[in-house]
Formats: structure tokens, sequence, C-alpha cells
């Protein structure tokens, strides 16, 4: 039989099973030389499965659980309260009494215990779990250790126990729980140690929380604590706090509150000396567990002892550098308006390409993309048109450059490699380029281009199905470049757009006095392949709408019998060609679509069917001819609004010309901006679909079980596999777990070698109290619903909300034509959702930090586009 009871010296970090996170980190720390530990013991979780497994009045309410969601608060507690109720009421049994009384009479009954919940998900380096479980203190006899033993068992059903486990998806029936029970230590201070700051989160910067008695009035909140900060041995920084109150153990058992002496209230609670022997203690505890840790300590007779430590779970994992230099990384995926974890063969594959477009390669941290950008901060010339550059992209990020720019030891520290931005020659010949066709202002250079890409990828495509194995790897190294020399070619037409709308809203706004003139003017354009998109799925609701067992349909159907179902249906032969019809100029779109693993709306149509079902409700037949000529009148009624205004003005038939032009350039190429992106994506679809060949094929060879296992090698591990057909399942495997566990991570916008998080922040003097500030990228203000989405999946709009998400790539752009405004918690004058919300004239804000959390789904919102802020109206 398992025993019931393990000591600490039995117990190392491979006894998680049996004696919970808590547990056997206490098990390593008891080992570890020059650290004091509280003497103790585990009460394992078989005792935990011998008392509660069976139990036919548990195990229906623990069913009842699965059922609920986090919200569901007044159902979770009244189910969690009845479970505490029956577990606390189960008699201990003989043999496990035995085994408790004969390990205190090693360690004294007359003792006092501290009793402490140890879960099996608890601690660990992927889920926390802290305060979840009961503590309870200075607990002394065998009765009461039994009763709290039975109290801390039940804890693991409190409600927020529960709703945790809920919330981050851990069966409940799979979660078990150990007692920790262990000598009490009466201190005269205590508190956390963390070995990273938990504010910025630097790796170097230990922070210690510290107060007087027990460190119970820390957790609890009762205290405001000392705080500490130290570097390498040299305290940085010292907060000393007011602290009127304390916990103290009572002689009979139990806890009590006590004011703290008069003449201690606002002493420093630790010494210098003893601060800089616990960060020691600190470091040492942090490189035997090999990661940041959450450490709880006590003072007791001017010696330190160690009551937990536990991983620190919400640190953005630092990316890796090849030397110990200072080293600056920028998230790539703020730049490209794509801040989700990818797949390894998502990040991978993009870097191998992102190296032959660029020269240079990024970096990877928790699964997503860096840029190391300590050559730029640290030039004069490069930072400063490098950080005015991040200002079109993300202003947020633009900000934390900044910031962090203002240090100027740190950016002489500065590792001095390799340029991410492009050679000047690069530059220089984009500027001839777009110069010349600027002067030229002729479009048909750029649509005859544009039908050329399409055929040459359209060949692309019909020469990867006939390649296999290394030949096709091979045919990627020279096509890469190929790819690189179209993209660099058509640049110029997008700065042509990009420099008429600055030039209009700078010399606009000086002379009429008028913000964002462009944004209206740039409405209805030709040739922006995304704004059409979005236009063009009307015509598929328009098809749809004329058959109701079509939409009847529609509003169940799944991905799998789609099309199979539609063709039993009177107009589902029609419905589904006009779906292909759609998908196969956009099929290769999704969301995240940088992340070649990512699933396409080629592959999965369903996703498509919230937005049709949407504009068949909101939106008479016609609504796309409707649409489109609504923006373009506007914009022509601008257009002859401004020059009127032009001819009054000192200097009018100059500045009328000048305009006019400027105009004439910002309709003919502002929306070839969209392209570039169109076809590399319509390329990564391409690579895609010989990819998931290659992968049949190793389904079918037994290498791999599911297909999207691919998914969990990098780009040349994919090469190597298809060449030996031998795959690592283990490494897959914990490429599986990391994934889920960086999805939850939000990826910082500017992170130091240091694990530091530089954040930025706008000025909000000018906005009306109480507004959320943010950029203003398309102009105009407007009311609304808000309407709060994480998925496009979920995008059941209705005409007049205002969306409210994340962040938005070109795959949102069909919810764009029912809604009337946009905010985003990423993004710049440039980005995806700002140049299509200025084509379709919706006045958008982004940059907002946690937007989709400071409102909520259903509030009435207002939104100010030309002055970037929200007022929550109700």
């Amino acid at each position: 039989m398992k025993p019931y009871v393990l000591t600490f010296q039995e117990i190392d970090k491979n006894q998680l099973p049996v004696a919970g996170g808590k547990g056997s980190n206490l098990g390593e720390l008891s080992k570890l030389k020059g650290i004091r530990v509280p003497p103790g013991f585990c009460v394992t979780t078989e005792a935990y499965k011998n008392v509660v497994n069976n139990n036919q009045e548990l195990d229906p309410l623990i069913s009842q659980l699965y059922t609920l969601k986090a919200d569901d608060r007044e159902k979770i507690s009244n189910i969690s309260m009845k479970i505490r109720s029956i577990i606390e009421g189960i008699a201990i049994p003989p043999d496990m009494e035995q085994e408790l009384t004969e390990i205190l009479s090693i360690y004294g009954e007359n003792n006092a215990y501290a009793v402490r919940s140890s879960a099996t998900a608890e601690d660990l380096p992927t889920a926390s779990f802290a305060g979840q479980q009961d503590t309870f203190l200075n607990i002394k006899g065998k009765d009461a250790l039994m009763h709290h033993i039975s109290k801390c068992w039940a804890s693991l059903f409190t409600d927020r126990a529960v709703t945790y486990r809920i919330q981050n998806k851990f069966d409940h029936r799979k979660v078990f729980l150990a007692v920790v029970i262990q000598k009490m230590i009466f201190p005269e201070a205590s508190g956390i140690m963390f070995t990273a700051d938990p504010v910025t989160s630097n790796r170097k910067v230990l922070s210690i929380d510290a107060s007087f008695g027990l460190g119970e009035a820390l957790v609890s909140g009762l205290v405001n604590a000392d705080i500490y900060k130290v570097r390498e041995h040299t305290i940085l920084h010292k907060k000393i706090s007011h602290k009127k109150l304390s916990i103290y153990s009572l002689p009979g058992g139990g806890t009590e509150e006590k004011e703290i002496e008069s003449h201690k209230q606002n002493a420093q609670t630790l010494s210098d000396h003893q601060i800089l022997k616990l960060e020691y203690l600190g470091r040492n505890i942090e490189a035997y567990f090999g990661c940041p840790q959450d450490i709880e300590w006590c003072l007791y007779k001017e010696e330190f002892y160690i009551v937990q430590s536990r991983p620190i779970t919400t640190l953005y994992p630092v990316p890796k550098a090849n030397d110990k230099d200072n080293h600056v990384y920028l998230s790539f995926g703020h730049r490209q308006m794509m801040t989700e974890a990818m797949k390894p063969l998502g990040h991978s594959f993009f870097n191998a390409f992102f190296v032959l477009v660029s020269g240079t390669p990024m970096t990877e941290a928790g699964d997503r993309l860096f840029m190391d950008v300590s050559h730029e901060m640290k030039s004069p010339f490069m930072s400063k048109s490098f950080c005015k550059s991040l200002g079109v992209v993300d202003v947020l990020m633009q900000k934390a450059f900044q910031n962090l720019l203002t240090r100027k030891d740190y950016v002489k520290s500065l590792h001095k490699g390799k340029t991410m931005m492009l050679e000047p020659a690069v530059w220089l010949s984009w500027g001839i380029d777009t110069f010349k066709t600027y002067m030229k202002n002729d479009p048909g250079d750029m649509e005859k281009l544009m039908a050329q890409y399409a055929a040459v990828l359209e060949n692309k495509e019909n020469i990867m199905k006939k390649l296999s194995g290394d030949e096709l790897f091979q045919f990627l190294e020279k096509d890469f470049k190929d790819m690189k020399n179209m993209i660099f070619k058509s640049y110029r037409y997008s700065f042509a757009g990009a420099y008429a709308s600055s030039w209009l809203n700078r010399n606009i706004l000086k002379w009429l006095g008028e913000k964002n003139v462009a944004d209206t003017l740039a409405q209805s354009v030709s040739n922006n392949v995304t704004s059409e998109m979005g236009l063009a799925l009307l015509d598929v609701a328009d098809v749809i709408r004329q058959y109701p067992e079509v939409q009847e349909c529609l509003t169940t159907a799944n991905n799998e019998n789609l099309f199979e179902d539609l063709d039993k249906l009177k107009g589902g032969k029609e419905s589904a060609n006009a779906i292909k019809a759609f998908l196969r100029k956009y099929g290769m779109r999704c969301s995240a679509e940088i992340d070649i693993t990512r699933t396409r709306w080629n592959e999965n149509p369903a996703i498509l069917i919230p937005i049709i079902l949407s504009n068949i409700k909101s939106f008479e037949p016609g609504a796309h001819t409707l649409k489109f000529q609504e923006g373009l009148n506007e914009a022509l009624r601008k257009e002859k609004e401004i020059l009127l205004r032009l001819e009054k003005i000192s200097g009018g038939k100059s500045k009328i010309r000048k305009t006019r032009k400027m105009i004439s350039v910002l309709r003919n190429f502002v929306g070839y901006r969209e392209y570039n992106k169109y076809i590399m994506v319509w390329y990564f679809w391409i690579i895609k679909q010989a990819f998931m060949q290659e992968a049949d094929r190793l389904v079918q060879n037994h290498t791999i079980k599911n297909r999207d296992d691919i998914h969990y090698l990098t780009y040349d591990e994919l090469r190597q596999v298809i060449k030996t057909n031998s795959v690592d399942y283990e490494q897959i495997k914990r490429r599986k777990e990391d994934y889920e566990l960086f999805s939850k991570l939000t990826p910082p916008r500017l992170i130091t070698s240091d694990g530091e998080i530089i954040s930025g922040e706008y000025d909000t003097g000018n906005i009306p109290k109480g507004a959320i500030a943010g950029v203003p990228v398309s102009s105009g203000t407007v009311e609304g619903r808000a309407r709060v989405l994480l998925k496009l999946e979920d995008a059941h709009i209705e005409e007049g909300d205002i969306l409210v998400t994340t962040f938005t790539d070109p795959s949102w752009t069909p919810v764009f034509v029912s809604i009337k405004g946009l905010v985003t918690e990423v993004g710049g004058m440039m980005t995806h959702g700002a140049v299509v919300a200025r084509e379709y004239g919706l006045p958008a804000i982004v940059g907002i930090d946690n937007a989709t959390k400071l409102i909520k789904d259903g509030q009435k919102i207002r939104i100010n586009g030309t002055e970037g802020y929200i007022e929550i109206l109700g």
C-alpha cells in the first residue's frame, strides 16, 4: 500500500502527483545546502483519494461543475459549498489516523503547526493556483490537525479554486490535494521575495516585500509592506511603509491581529545587511530551480527560513541572445497586427522567409517573433528615424522606444550588431521609384503588375503541386528570393499613396485647419483588394438571401459537410457557387494569416457563415454597389469642398493645383498598400498546401499520427523529418504544452535582454475627464453599442455596432461593412484596421491597452476618431 504520509526528506520534484506543488517544492528546498526550511511532512494525495473517491454524494455534484462557466458565480458557490460540507464530514480512516499518530510522535504532538494545501496543479511553471486553497496557522494537537486536514481537502472546492480551474481548463477530477504540515515559525518579520521584478519583469532586479509578524498580514492586504529593490548586491530602492497592524500567534493556537508598537510602525523592517542576505538566498534558490521564483520567507532569531518557493508564472520569456551584452527586442507581432502565439512551423517558416527579405533573422520568445533593435537604438541617427517610423505602426511601441532612449547609460551599453533596417541603397532606390510613380501618376502600370503577379502565383502553385520531399525545399530556397524581388518591386505604389496621404493631411491642416482630410478623400478607391473583399461578401449574401432553406441550413452548418448539405437544397448549388467564387479569390486569408499554420477560409469556409448571415440581416440587396457609391460620393464631395475653400486663401491657385494632383495620386495608389500583403498570404497558402501534402504522406508512412503535428516542428525540422521519416514525438508533446502556455501570455511591445518590459503611455491632458485615450487613425465621432470580439468566428455583428477587439488584420475586413466604428488594442496610422476604416469612412481609435477588458460588450460608447478618445456612456 502506498504511504499516506511522507517527510520532506522523502519528497523531491518527481513526486508532484503525491505531494502536490507546494509539497514537492518544499521537499526540494529541504535538500538545498544553506537554505533553512521548517521541518515537516506531507499527507499525500493518496489520503485525499481514499477519502473522496467513489463517494456517491460527491460524484453527481462534481459532475454538475462541468456544465458551468466561470461567470456562473451563484451556481458555482452553491455546488461548491455542498461539496466542501460533504468532504469535511467524512471521517479520516483508522489506518490513515495511525500514520499521522506515528509521524506526530516523531515531530511532537504538542508543537504548533502550519497546515497548508498542496494541489497537484499548483506552483507549476504553467499555473500557480496561488491562494486558491486554504492555509491554517498555529494548529495544535492531533484532533485539531486532523480537522484542518479535512478543511484543506475541502478547500479544493472553494469558489475561487473551482472558478480558476474552469478558466484554465483543468479537470476537477484530475486535480488532487496533498496537505503540507510544518512546524510553526513565530517570526519577527516575514514577507515575499520575487527574484524578478514583478512590476517591470526585469530578471536582474529582485524585489522584497517585508513587514513585522506573520506573512498572512501581507497576503490578506492588512498592511502595506516595505518594498526593497536589489540588483547584483546593490540596494536600488527602499520604500518604507507605515505599518500599523500585524498578525501574531496565540499561545493556545490560532492567530490574532495586533497593533505594532508605535516606535516600529515607520521603521525599516529589515536592515540593509538582512536585505542583501535575503537576496543571496533568493538567487541561490532561483539558480537551483532554474527559473525566477516567488518565495515566502520569515525571519526568526536573525535567521531566514523559507516556507515556500514557486515559479513566477506571469513572466514573459526573454528572447535569447548569443552573447552577454544588453539587447533590446521589439515585438514583430505588434508591427504586423498579430500578437497571438504562433506554432513552431509558423514562426520558423516566417523567419526563414524574412531573413531572405531583410537579410537579418528575428528571434523567437513565447512563440512570438521579436526584432533585435539594439543597433537602431544605439545609433543616434538611426534611433530617430526608426522611432519616427514606429509611430505609424503602433504609437505605444514608439513611446516605449522613446522612454528607453532617455536612459543614456543603458543605451550606450547595448550590443552593436546588425541593423534590422534595410540598406540605405534600398531606401534610395525606393525613393527614386516612388518619385517617378508620383510624377507619372498612372495606375495602369500598377494594374498590369497586379495581373502579372496573379499569373506568377498561379504558375508557382502548379509547380509546387508536382514537387515532393527535398525537391520542394530546394525550390523554396530559390523561390523566396523571387518573391522578395516581386514585393520590393511594387513598394513604390504603396509609398506614393502614403506620401500623398501625409502631404494632404499636413498641408490642409496648415492651410484650412482641418485634420485628417485624407481619411475622407481615400474612401472607395480602386484596387484595394482588402476592402473589395468585404464588399464582395455582400454579393454572396445577395445570392443566399433568395433562399430561406439555405439560410436555415447555414445556421447549423459545419465545415465537413457544408457544400454537400447545400447541394440538397433549393438554391443550394447557386449559394455554394457564390461561396466558392469568393474563396477562389480570398480563401487563402484567415485571422493571424502570417502564421502558415492558421486555418484558412479555404480549409474551413464555415468561419464566414456568421458574417454572411449578419450581412443578410443588416443590408438590403445591392448593398455592395450602394456602399461603394456612398463612399465615392463622400470623397468627391470632400474634394470639391477643399478646392473651393482653397480658392479663397492666399496663393489659392498654386495650392489647388498641388492639392488636385495629390488627391489624384492618393486615389490612384493608396489602395495598393494591401496588395503586397495579399500576394504574400496567397504565396504562403500555396506553400501550406504543399506542406500538408507532405504531412499526409508522413501520416500514411506512420511517421506522425496527425497531419497537424507538423505545426509543432520548425521549418528545418520538417525538412529533416520528411527526409528521414523519423520524428521525436516527445518534443512535439512538449511544444504543444508550451504553445498552450504561451497562448495565455500577453507579449510586450518592447523587452530587454534582462526581461524588463518597457511600456509607453499617452498624454491624456486634452481629453475629457474619464475618457480612455488612444491613437486617432480615422476621423469622425460616432456613438453605438460596443461589440467586444476576440475571434472572427464569433462575429455576430449588427449594423451600427462599434467593433472592439485586440487587433484586426485583412481577415476582419468583411465585418467592417456592418460596423460604424473601430477600437483596437494594437495599431497605428498605417496598419490594416486604420487603412480600411478610412476607406470605409469609419471613425477609428487604436493602441488602447486592454480595450477588450476596459469596455464591456453591449455598453454604449462614443468614439472620437479625430482627437483620439473613447467615452463610456452606459
